[in-house]
């Protein structure tokens, strides 16, 4: 047996992050890093497949039916993830810079800023209402389930011990928010606004805004 024989291991490559690929996972001054552009273009497609499993089952499903329960507990799981996913957007914007925004007016940055914070607080309070105010557990992609808020410690020793309401009163003023003004109005509101001011700095201004959340 050969003795004193030295070994040394080599990665290959692209196992291990090298330098480079770190630094593009985070923003820098001219563009979006691919973590921040994976969590946007993730929550615009979870969005979308919530309205698609919602839409489908309004007006192509029987109540009673599995396709309905199918389509609601989707909706509900996409609801799920959409939070997640947006605690997760807002721990990764706190420690990472925001690219600088493209020349403009002071109108239409405070316009850019208050568009973003609008559409973060739609991306909070969409999740919450339709936890909050849901009549069923959600079977999370149908893997495992979890427990509807009318059945948790919070709601029975806050809302119906504490403020006194059962859970009919506590879900219709939520209800009425998530169903009859922020989801059918507001959002897509907020969406079509936030698409149509893109394309209007691609398009028209010809500047980087897009291309920051698209590409290198």
């Amino acid at each position: 047996m050969a003795t004193g024989t030295s070994f040394m291991v080599h990665a290959a490559p692209g196992i291990l992050p090298t330098s480079e690929s770190f630094m593009r996972m985070r923003n820098t001054v001219n563009n979006y890093g691919s973590v921040a552009k994976w969590l946007h273009w993730g929550t615009a497609i979870l969005f979308l497949g919530s309205y698609i499993s919602v839409y489908y089952r309004q007006w192509f499903t029987e109540d009673k039916t599995p396709e309905n329960w199918i389509a609601i507990q989707l909706h509900l799981s996409i609801g799920v993830t959409i939070a997640v996913i947006v605690v997760l957007r807002i721990m990764w914007r706190m420690t990472n810079r925001v690219p600088d925004l493209e020349p403009g007016t002071r109108l239409e940055h405070l316009a850019a800023h208050a568009g973003h914070y609008a559409l973060y607080a739609i991306m909070i309070i969409m999740p919450v209402t339709g936890y909050l105010g849901s009549g069923a557990n959600t079977e999370f992609f149908f893997m495992f389930d979890i427990p509807k808020f009318e059945s948790t410690w919070l709601f029975e020793s806050v809302v119906r011990d504490g403020m006194g309401l059962t859970f009919e009163e506590f879900e219709k003023p939520l209800d009425f928010l998530h169903k009859a003004i922020l989801g059918p109005w507001l959002v897509w509101l907020l969406i079509v606004g936030h698409a149509s001011a893109a394309l209007y700095h691609h398009f028209v201004k010809k500047d980087r805004t897009l291309r920051k959340m698209t590409i290198e």
